[in-house]
Order: structure tokens, then C-alpha cells, then sequence
């Protein structure tokens, strides 16, 4: 006679969920993985065969593998054993420091993220906002670029628009990484960010550990070919002037470079400049602040009302773009080149030569960053009603002051982004942004600049300032 064997409701709930996990993990998860893995390597080689530089293997490498060599590498090792010793602190006490700062750098690349999600928001949210218009030889220069050498974009910042903007306009050119700072480590954003190659710095960080942490990391991507994007003024320009660069960027990529071992890195100068700065008014506030004439709180209440206008205006379908975002790109300068001309090698120089020479560079990087940014036509107008000495001023001699000054930044080499034949068009537009956003009145053909909007005007006009 067969027992019966009869087990309570709850147990058999534990054992049919302890069968399941074992299956899933067991069966299905290894089939998922492989699939995704399957999907996301055709991906790449469909990428590599179609982009002028390839996804570099180090972008490719697991994350924890790359963790593993920064927390391992000599000079790190080197770093924490001498402060250790100096400021008489545990040697574990560094190393969980420096697992804590090498997991906060270290991004997850992921390619099929970058391209399917990341390449087609940025696009869409770009064109969205603005009439993108993009220097013509813009091609040429990246096709003389070598395959094998370390790309670096060397980029005045204007806005947090201008990571969007590089990042769909080179797309197809090669994948880029770049660093961001504490604004993109909130969520949802910092996955995303992170499986886009990008690595969060803390900007104002003096800690000597992090640094060494952070300079051998990027270190590391240089050495192995990852293209990148640098912003050697270290922040968003609060005037619109372009600030002195900061060293420390092209101080760790450049720090043990050897022009006769080590490949080619190879300096894109990129100039970006928009009609309209998204963050303008929150800029300005921030020089405020400082000052202490207004708060933070005074410019968080500014940008939730920017947000909140934006938002009511395409209820109504009365929204429109923000007029141009222009990018141009000039003639490459390659690192190799430059230690040949001037008989130097970064590796075997003296710290303090060394930052001299670094210094040297990056004044020739911004140098040709500073002629190579583009002039929309809200910044022309701006420096025209400045320029001018009058509050009031009729509108056909302010357009025919903006095209003299037009004509002087062409003779001098500019380049002017007015892509109608007609001038008037552009001008007309750009008169109208400023009137929307009440700037300027306009009354029977005379124009009048309100009192409380020379900051801002300012702030446009400064962007062109060196070539008046």
C-alpha cells in the first residue's frame, strides 16, 4: 500500500521557488547572456567596419577587469605605500580609498547602449533644440586622422548641450569618452552615463590619493587608443569668455607619453557657440552668488521657471528652437609632431619642465580652439547694440553696423554662420529672439536695450570678443 506524503502549503512554496531560481540561473540566464553577448558583438563588428577609428579592445574589456588594474597598478601601489608611510595611515585604510575612487571612475562601456540609445537621444534632443549647422571640412579632418592614434577633442565649454552635440555629430566616426562632473551622478542618469563611456570627476578635488587614481586611469585610456574629449577650461565659462585652461587633463594623458615608443596622440581643436546658452541666466547667477548678491536657491527658482515656460509655450504650440548650435572643427595637431619640432619627450622631462611644456601646448590648443569657434547670429547682433555707445538705435544701422563687423571677423579668418544668402533673414530672426526674450524693445524701426539685460547681452558678445 502506497504512503501518502504530505508536506505543509508554505514548504512546498520554498522548494518550488528554490527550483526555479536553480533553473533560471542554470538554464536560462547562461541562453540570455549568450544571446545578448551574440547580439551585442555583431553589433560591434557591424560599428568597427563603418567608423573611421574602431571601438578600442580596453572600451571592450570587462569592468572589473579594469578595476582590477587601476587598484593594481605600480604608481598606484607606489602612491598609497609612500603616503601611507608619510601621514602614518594604514595601508588598508588607502587601498579601500582607492577601490572606492577607481569603482567611482571606471565607466561600463557598453556599444550597443552608445550607439542604439545614446547616439539617437542626443540627436534627437539636439535637433530638437536647435538648427545644428556644422563646418563643412569638419570630414576631412578626422579622415586624415591615423586609425591607430589616441584622438583628443579639445573643446571650449558653453554649455552641458555641448557633450550631446560632439558626441551625435562624431558618432560615426569613432566612439568618444569624456568626463563629467557630480551634476550626472544622480539617477537615473548615472547608469546611463557610465554604459556611454563617460567617467565622473570631482572637479575640486585637492585629494592627492584621487588624483593619482584619476591621472592613471586616464592615463591608461590614452595609452590604449580610447578617443576622448577634453574641456581644458575645467567648467562652463560664467562671462562667455573663454578661461585659462587647466593643466591637469592634458598633464595625465601627456605625463608619460614617449613620441618614439608609445602611439600617436593626436589634438582636435572644436569650437561650439549657440544663439542661445541654455544656462545663460543660471551662469550669470552663479557670479552673483560669489558675490553674494543673489543665492542658490535663486537660481534653482530661475531654471524651474525656464523649464516651466519652455512647457506652457508647447502647450499652446507657440514653442520654437533656440536658433543655431554651430560646431566647427580645425586642423588636427598631432603630439608626436609637436615633441619632434620642439626636441622634447613628456616621459623623460622634470616635473616642473614638464608642466611648462604642457602649459605651452595647451595655450597653442586654445589658441586654435579660440579661432576656430564659430559666430552665430544672436552673438554678432549682441556685440553690434554693444559696441554701438547709444541705449536706442534704429534697426537699419545696427543691421548695417553687424554686417561691417561681419565682414572685419571674416577678413581676420572667422567663420560665420549665416546660412541664408540674405543676411537680413538671419539678422531679422536674431532681432526677434532678443525681442521674445525682452532684451531689446522694438518700437517703429528703433531698437532699445533694456537696463537690466547688458549682463546678458555681455555675456553673448564675449564669446567673439577677441576678434574686435
Amino acid at each position: 500500500m502506497d504512503a501518502e506524503v504530505t508536506i505543509p502549503l508554505w514548504l512546498f512554496v520554498i522548494l518550488i521557488t528554490i527550483a526555479s531560481t536553480v533553473i533560471i540561473q542554470k538554464f536560462l540566464f547562461p541562453g540570455l547572456r549568450w544571446f545578448i553577448r551574440k547580439k551585442i558583438n555583431r553589433a560591434i563588428n557591424e560599428l568597427n567596419q563603418r567608423l573611421n577609428i574602431k571601438i578600442r579592445p580596453f572600451q571592450l574589456t570587462k569592468r572589473q577587469v579594469l578595476l582590477d588594474r587601476l587598484i593594481h597598478d605600480t604608481q598606484v601601489l607606489e602612491f598609497v605605500q609612500k603616503q601611507s608611510v608619510e601621514d602614518e595611515v594604514p595601508r588598508e585604510v588607502l587601498m579601500e580609498k582607492v577601490h572606492r575612487y577607481a569603482r567611482e571612475i571606471v565607466p561600463t562601456f557598453n556599444a550597443y547602449i552608445y550607439y542604439r540609445l545614446g547616439y539617437w537621444l542626443s540627436k534627437k534632443l539636439a535637433k530638437l533644440l536647435y538648427r545644428v549647422r556644422v563646418r563643412a571640412s569638419k570630414s576631412d579632418h578626422l579622415k586624415n586622422v591615423s586609425k591607430d592614434a589616441t584622438v583628443v577633442f579639445v573643446i571650449n565649454h558653453r554649455s552641458n548641450m555641448d557633450y550631446i552635440l560632439v558626441s551625435f555629430l562624431v558618432a560615426e566616426k569613432m566612439a568618444l569618452s569624456y568626463a563629467v562632473g557630480e551634476w550626472a551622478r544622480v539617477w537615473p542618469l548615472r547608469g546611463l552615463v557610465k554604459s556611454m563611456g563617460a567617467y565622473f570627476v570631482r572637479r575640486n578635488s585637492r585629494n592627492p590619493l584621487y588624483r593619482k587614481v584619476l591621472e592613471r586611469y586616464i592615463a591608461m585610456a590614452t595609452k590604449e587608443g580610447v578617443c576622448q574629449v577634453v574641456f581644458p577650461e575645467g567648467g562652463l565659462s560664467r562671462n562667455g569668455k573663454i578661461r585659462e585652461p587647466k593643466l591637469g587633463f592634458l598633464g595625465y594623458m601627456l605625463r608619460s607619453f614617449n613620441p618614439q615608443k608609445d602611439r600617436d596622440v593626436v589634438f582636435i581643436p572644436v569650437g561650439l557657440n549657440y544663439d542661445r546658452v541654455l544656462e545663460d541666466k543660471t551662469l550669470l547667477l552663479s557670479l552673483d552668488e560669489a558675490s553674494g548678491k543673489k543665492g542658490h536657491w535663486y537660481a534653482v527658482k530661475t531654471t524651474l521657471k525656464f523649464i516651466w515656460n519652455n512647457f506652457r509655450l508647447a502647450r499652446r504650440h507657440q514653442w520654437k528652437r533656440f536658433g543655431y548650435a554651430s560646431v566647427s572643427f580645425s586642423q588636427p595637431i598631432s603630439a608626436r609632431d609637436y615633441c619632434s619640432n620642439n626636441a622634447i619627450n613628456f616621459s623623460s622631462l622634470e616635473v616642473k619642465q614638464r608642466f611648462i611644456e604642457v602649459k605651452k601646448l595647451s595655450h597653442q590648443l586654445m589658441i586654435a580652439v579660440e579661432k576656430t569657434i564659430p559666430v552665430v547670429p544672436v552673438v554678432l547682433l549682441c556685440k553690434a547694440l554693444l559696441s554701438c555707445d547709444k541705449n536706442k538705435m534704429d534697426i537699419a544701422s545696427i543691421k548695417q553696423h553687424t554686417k561691417q563687423l561681419m565682414q572685419k571677423i571674416e577678413a581676420q579668418g572667422g567663420h560665420i554662420v549665416f546660412p541664408h544668402k540674405n543676411k537680413d533673414i538671419a539678422l531679422n530672426a536674431a532681432i526677434d529672439m532678443l525681442r521674445l526674450r525682452r532684451f531689446i524693445e522694438c518700437e517703429k524701426e528703433v531698437i532699445h536695450i533694456n537696463s537690466d539685460s547688458i549682463d546678458v547681452l555681455k555675456y553673448y558678445a564675449n564669446s567673439i570678443a577677441y576678434w574686435c
